[in-house]
């Protein structure tokens, strides 16, 4: 028996949250297997077989130039009829819930969400998030092959080199499957990503305006990080979407987040709470995220944020 990862990517670029899934399907004790939808993702072989992936089946079809999720969902549970698998694991990202939510229905199987432990046996016993991240449930799985997504950031990604064999696959697949697709896309800002900085100088109410985020922007330039926000502020219109982090948002785990006037509600934090530290500039010290945060300054954010700027640049020599 093996355990299937579906490999998550972009144009051949491979989602961090994929090596995060490959090492939580290595602890399930038996041979872990992957999927690669698509021919982008072909040159991704070494990099599964660095975290422990012994077998690589790669799907080939004009459908799959790019991300579809009804043709992504069909391709894998067509795999799954035909290797039949203890369990298929994908990321718990948007898109990854997004696909195994389409095999699940294709398979008539259940699906559980957003992972973070797993006891097999007869029935599975699983831990994952609820509530937005508010809270963690225990329940069981009984099914002839488990169908989960991995939570972000519930666990490092650890390498642990296998060498790797791959398979051809043709799945059939129908013109209908192509109703939903990418079809054109619209680069907003080149570089570093939110969900993949290293530091992020985040906003939230307190900065007052969308031009009060421009000390941010210049924090953010000076320590090599990005900008993100939170629900009130892209409700207000100050920011895009994009930059949003919550849980209806980009969930981060950078070294460091710099939190600029956020209150710290359950929904922003969720998002936020896989920082590795975090920083919080407020004026009120009873905030959410001034309680929960590693370090705190109680003080005016449009007083602080550029004293901060101006220390950095001075010790760079800028």
């Amino acid at each position: 028996m093996t355990v299937l990862v579906v490999a998550e990517h972009d144009r051949g670029a491979l989602a961090p949250a994929t090596l995060e899934a490959c090492a939580f399907a290595r602890s399930l004790g038996e041979p872990v297997h992957a999927i690669t939808i698509g021919a982008a993702a072909d040159g991704l072989v070494a990099t599964l077989a660095e975290y422990g992936v012994s077998v690589v089946v790669q799907a080939h079809h004009d459908l799959l130039a790019d991300y579809g999720p009804e043709a992504w969902g069909e391709t894998v549970a067509q795999l799954v009829r035909q290797y039949q698998p203890t369990a298929v694991l994908a990321t718990g990202t948007d898109r990854g819930n997004e696909v195994m939510a389409q095999v699940a229905a294709r398979l008539g199987l259940p699906m559980v969400a957003n992972v973070t432990a797993v006891t097999p046996g007869e029935p599975w016993t699983i831990t994952r998030v609820r509530w937005g991240g508010s809270l963690l449930e225990e329940c069981t799985l009984a099914a002839g092959t488990k169908l989960l997504t991995i939570a972000h950031h519930s666990l490092e990604a650890s390498p642990a080199p296998v060498d790797a064999t791959t398979e051809a696959m043709a799945p059939d697949l129908g013109a209908e499957l192509a109703r939903t697709m990418v079809v054109e896309r619209v680069e907003r800002a080149a570089g570093v990503t939110l969900a993949t900085a290293a530091l992020v100088v985040g906003g939230g109410r307190g900065v007052g305006s969308a031009e009060g985020f421009t000390p941010l922007e210049e924090l953010a330039s000076a320590l090599g990080g990005v900008v993100g926000c939170s629900r009130a502020v892209t409700n207000n219109g100050w920011r895009n979407h994009t930059d949003q982090v919550g849980q209806t948002g980009t969930r981060i785990a950078p070294d460091l987040y710099i939190a600029c006037g956020i209150s710290g509600a359950i929904q922003h934090w969720v998002g936020a709470m896989a920082s590795k530290t975090i920083l919080a500039i407020n004026t009120d010290k009873d905030a959410n995220m001034v309680t929960k945060a590693d370090v705190a300054v109680i003080g005016d954010l449009h007083q602080v944020v550029p004293a901060i700027t101006a220390e950095v640049r001075r010790r760079r020599g800028a």
